[in-house]
């Protein structure tokens, strides 16, 4: 049979990201097929984490992620699926620049063969808007004479005509009026700067005041969730006539 391994998790009725392991295992009999699942005992304590894969084989590196909330996990480990099972090895750590270290938060994604990104925001007094530092990550099998490596990158402009377009991925926009996005995919016509276009984002976009038990303050926000950066994050709610947009630690 085919088996597929859960690494982590976060149970939200105790808060907590217990060092969790499962197995799913697929047997195809004659006539239907039959699943069964295992809970193992050397699991990680980990979530939000990226697994890049070395070679052609069935090694896999875990980097990145939290092991509890704005706490990230700095310790990367080795993962080697064979015959016998699978098992987890501490693996020595890339050296972490100085804004991977201070940040709260930090996201990213597998670059196959190995490779990772990592992205952290820049800080600052004033903080920039959007901006981010990005790292990519480069591992190497071990005993293949090579070294973990890690180069940095910084994102200068948030223009989207400046981006790379991303690949496998999908844009949100979060507020936005169909008109809106009519105007960001034009030929430019219309795309010069005026200051008094500004809306006041204490009063409208992410820092509305979404219901009656609204928790949100903009004087005093901070991250309630590690994906959230600079800015709350909304959920669409259908409740009431065509629905409205509802902070995520406003849900009930």
């Amino acid at each position: 049979g085919d088996s597929v391994y859960l690494l982590g998790g976060h149970t939200l009725a105790s808060d907590s990201r217990p060092p969790r392991l499962f197995r799913l295992r697929v047997e195809l009999l004659l006539g239907s097929p039959k699943l069964s699942c295992e809970v193992l005992d050397n699991g990680l304590s980990i979530t939000s984490a990226i697994a890049t894969r070395l070679g052609s084989g069935h090694e896999y590196v875990i980097l990145g992620g939290y092991q509890a909330d704005q706490q990230k996990q700095l310790q990367c480990c080795s993962v080697v699926l064979d015959e016998t099972g699978i098992r987890i090895d501490p693996r020595e750590a890339p050296p972490w620049s100085g804004e991977i270290c201070s940040s709260r938060v930090w996201f990213g994604g597998s670059l196959g063969k190995g490779g990772a990104l990592l992205a952290v925001p820049a800080e600052g007094y004033p903080a920039p808007a959007d901006a981010f530092y990005l790292y990519q990550v480069n591992f190497e099998q071990e005993g293949g004479g090579g070294e973990d490596i890690m180069q940095g990158y910084s994102q200068e402009s948030t223009d989207m005509e400046d981006s790379t377009p991303l690949e496998d991925s999908e844009e949100l926009y979060f507020g936005r009026d169909p008109h809106e996005l009519e105007m960001l995919a034009s030929d430019g016509e219309g795309d010069t700067y005026n200051e008094d276009d500004e809306e006041d984002e204490s009063q409208t976009g992410y820092w509305i005041r979404c219901c009656a038990n609204c928790q949100v303050d903009v004087n005093a926000w901070e991250p309630f969730y590690s994906t959230e950066l600079t800015r709350p994050a909304m959920i669409f709610c259908s409740q009431g006539d065509g629905g409205h947009w509802v902070h995520a630690q406003c849900m009930e």
